[in-house]
């Protein structure tokens, strides 16, 4: 199997008596994508500082693309992009003049930043943009623009600290579509969120911090499967209804809990042909269902479920 593109052992951060960070460990494949979730203050920008050697750690150790990140920063930084939560392009130039000086920065010839300027306003659709002031771009755009400042240098490893705050449904929903394209291209993502949507959809790993620790990690299908399976909701016309189909399941071998406020049904669905096992049980209780659903547990559940277990520092 290849290297991990981030390995951390153990890391701690402090400042002063404050610990922000304790005994962090977790890993990053190369072409993944590593989701981490958490309140505001657990730790989740301490935690990408480091990793962007913006901040040295108390304890532990980081390495980003094999280098650790307190004794080779210079190495890990020609290695990274990072996008933070709010737009850091120079918005009284043009989009064209934000990605060429970058470059250029990087110590890309005129020409090559000229092409790599180009490359990628087609990439992210801001061409027809280009040479007007960033200043005047919508939310959307200089998101598309700041992510792809972060990809001037076509790092290994890009962070993205909270990238689609504050955007629509349409530009998030297009941002995630860019983050899956670099992925694909083996690109390897840390994403800070609190979309949990987000992390679902994105996310290969998901590392839940509170108050700087570790409170669960895991693919999200596997998160999701440790806080229950998924449940049948039936509704019914009213409380009399409720008290057949309750009798009707029982009869069936099947367990259901009423809701103590509204006439419904709740199932456990622990296997595949558990549905339909219920829906041919409830054909016996006439014409009182009103409405079936089948729900699934989501990282919003096993968010929650951890938020209420581990106290906020």
């Amino acid at each position: 199997m290849p290297r991990p593109r981030i390995e951390v052992t153990r890391l701690g951060k402090s400042y002063g008596p404050v610990a922000a960070l304790t005994d962090v460990s977790l890993t990053a494949a190369p072409g993944a994508v590593l989701g981490v979730l958490g309140h505001n203050g657990a730790g989740k920008t301490t935690l990408i500082d480091i990793l962007a050697t913006r901040a040295l750690p108390s304890t532990g150790t980081a390495r980003v693309c094999g280098f650790d990140v307190t004794r080779s920063g210079h190495q890990v930084r020609g290695r990274i992009g990072l996008t933070s939560q709010y737009a850091s392009v120079d918005e009284a130039v043009s989009g064209r003049a934000n990605l060429l000086l970058l470059a250029r920065l990087l110590g890309a010839s005129r020409r090559q930043a000229t092409a790599r300027a180009e490359e990628l306003l087609d990439a992210f659709g801001l061409t027809e943009a280009a040479d007007r002031a960033a200043g005047t771009y919508s939310g959307g755009m200089r998101r598309r623009l700041d992510l792809a400042c972060g990809l001037v240098g076509r790092p290994e490893v890009l962070f993205l600290d909270e990238p689609t705050t504050g955007l629509d449904p349409v530009s998030r929903a297009g941002l995630w579509a860019l983050v899956a394209g670099l992925v694909s291209h083996g690109t390897t993502v840390v994403l800070t969120t609190q979309y949990l949507e987000e992390a679902d959809r994105l996310a290969d790993e998901v590392v839940v911090l509170a108050g700087g620790h570790v409170v669960a990690a895991g693919a999200p299908a596997t998160l999701k499967a440790g806080i229950g399976s998924r449940a049948a909701a039936v509704r019914m016309s009213d409380e009399r209804a409720v008290r057949h189909a309750l009798g009707v399941l029982a009869y069936a071998g099947i367990r259901a809990t009423p809701d103590p406020v509204e006439p419904v049904l709740r199932v456990a669905l622990a296997r595949p042909g558990d549905i339909t096992a219920v829906v041919r049980a409830l054909d016996a209780a006439g014409p009182d269902i009103l409405d079936l659903t089948v729900t699934e547990p989501t990282l919003d559940d096993v968010y929650l479920a951890l938020h209420h277990e581990s106290p906020r520092p």
